[in-house]
């Protein structure tokens, strides 16, 4: 947490097709932040599995596009995942109340 992060998704295998990925998460967060987080992750598994978040030789590209000099928050595949993170979580609490 004193990086900012409360979870990593790390491809296992390789680039261009991948299919085994790691997702770690912090242990200490609530169990909203928690959910959060894991949907948040598993966004960044499908954006893989889609081809859309591609890392070609240490270049991170985002449908085709190198965006390596963006910022964490400028990230397209990050904004794309805080966006599903948060309607996955709605949809879990409405099926879940």
């Amino acid at each position: 947490m004193r990086e900012g992060f409360y979870g990593l998704c790390s491809v296992r295998d390789c680039d261009w097709r991948p299919r085994s990925f790691l997702i770690e998460i912090h242990n200490r967060l609530s169990k909203e932040d928690y959910m959060k987080t894991i949907f948040h992750e598993m966004q960044h598994i499908l954006q893989h599995i889609r081809g859309d978040l591609r890392d070609k030789r240490g270049i991170r590209c985002w449908k085709g596009i190198d965006c390596s000099d963006l910022d964490y928050k400028e990230m397209p595949w990050e904004t794309d995942a805080h966006q599903r993170e948060l309607d996955l979580y709605e949809e879990y609490l409405t099926e879940h109340s």
